[in-house]
C-alpha cells in the first residue's frame, strides 16, 4: 500500500505524538510533578502545574489537532481550484467544500474504507487521487459509472448507446490560469437526467476516440471544459479506492471573476 507523506500524514502524526505525550503525563507524570512542586514550595497540592514546555504544548494542542483531524478526515475538507478544466462549473481561484463521507468513511493517510456511506452517481463533481500519481488531487465530473458503456468521438459523448445531447451554443469568455483571455461556447448538457454546463472550443482538435465498458469499482471522469481537460479520456478510469469526496459548494473565490458565486452549490 502506498502512503503519501502529505498534509494528512503530518496532521495525523502530530495528533498521535501530542496525544501520547499528554496521556503518558496524565498517567505517570502529573501527580509526581505536582507533589514535588508542592514539597519544594512548602505548599499543599493543587497549586498551578508548572509542566515542561513539551508537555504543556501537547496538552494544549492535542484537542485542537484531534478536532481538525476528525473534521478533515471524516466530515469535510476545503480545496482550491488551480486550473480551468472544470470551467464553467468551477473557476480558477474557487475554494470549495468537499464532503469526505459522501463515498465512504476512510482512515486518514492509508485511505482504507471502514464504513460504506454511498457511491458516486453519474453527474457528481468528485475529488479523487490522480491514478497516475495519487499524491495529487484531481476534480472532475463523474460521467460513467460501473456497468456503463462509454464512447467519446468527434467531441460527441455516448453512454449506453445513447448520445448525450446539449443545447445551442452560447458565447463564453474567460481567463485561463495564466490570465490569458479565451473564447469558447457554453452548452447545457443533459447527462441522462443530470443537467450541467460544459464548454467547447470550436476548431480545437478532438481527442482520439474512446470506447470502453466500465467494470465494477471504476469510474469514467471528464472535465466540463471538454477541450482543455486531462481526464479519463487520456489516463483511464478512476479506481473506487482513489475517491476523496463530493464537491458541495463554493465558500470563497480568490480573483476578480465569480465573486457573486460565493455560497453557490456545485452542480
Amino acid at each position: 500500500m502506498d502512503i503519501h507523506y502529505d498534509f494528512a500524514f503530518y496532521l495525523t502524526a502530530a495528533t498521535l505524538v501530542t496525544g501520547i505525550i499528554a496521556l503518558l503525563d496524565k498517567l505517570f507524570g502529573e501527580k509526581k510533578r505536582l507533589a514535588k512542586q508542592s514539597a519544594e514550595a512548602g505548599q499543599k497540592e493543587g497549586k498551578e502545574d508548572k509542566a515542561p514546555w513539551l508537555i504543556d504544548f501537547s496538552r494544549s494542542f492535542f484537542p485542537v489537532l484531534a478536532l481538525v483531524l476528525v473534521i478533515r478526515s471524516f466530515v469535510a475538507e476545503p480545496f482550491r481550484i488551480p486550473s480551468g478544466s472544470m470551467i464553467p462549473t468551477l473557476l480558477v481561484g474557487d475554494f470549495i467544500v468537499v464532503t469526505k463521507y459522501s463515498y465512504g468513511i476512510r482512515l486518514p493517510v492509508t485511505h482504507h474504507k471502514v464504513v460504506e456511506t454511498g457511491e458516486p452517481q453519474r453527474g457528481d463533481v468528485a475529488v479523487f487521487r490522480y491514478p497516475e500519481d495519487p499524491s495529487i488531487d484531481y476534480i472532475k465530473r463523474i460521467v460513467g459509472v460501473p456497468g456503463d458503456s462509454v464512447i467519446y468521438r468527434d467531441d460527441r459523448l455516448f453512454i449506453n448507446g445513447e448520445e448525450i445531447l446539449s443545447s445551442a451554443d452560447e458565447p463564453f469568455s474567460y481567463n485561463d490560469v495564466e490570465g490569458r483571455p479565451n473564447r469558447a461556447v457554453q452548452r447545457l448538457e443533459n447527462l441522462l437526467g443530470v443537467e450541467h454546463t460544459i464548454l467547447n472550443h470550436p476548431g480545437y482538435p478532438s481527442i482520439d476516440a474512446v470506447r470502453l465498458n466500465i467494470p465494477e469499482g471504476y469510474y469514467f471522469a471528464m472535465g466540463d471544459n471538454r477541450n482543455r481537460s486531462r481526464d479519463s479520456r487520456m489516463w483511464g478510469l478512476v479506481p473506487e479506492k482513489n475517491l476523496v469526496g463530493k464537491a458541495q459548494f463554493i465558500w470563497m473565490h480568490w480573483g476578480i471573476e465569480g465573486l457573486d458565486r460565493i455560497g453557490s452549490t456545485v452542480k
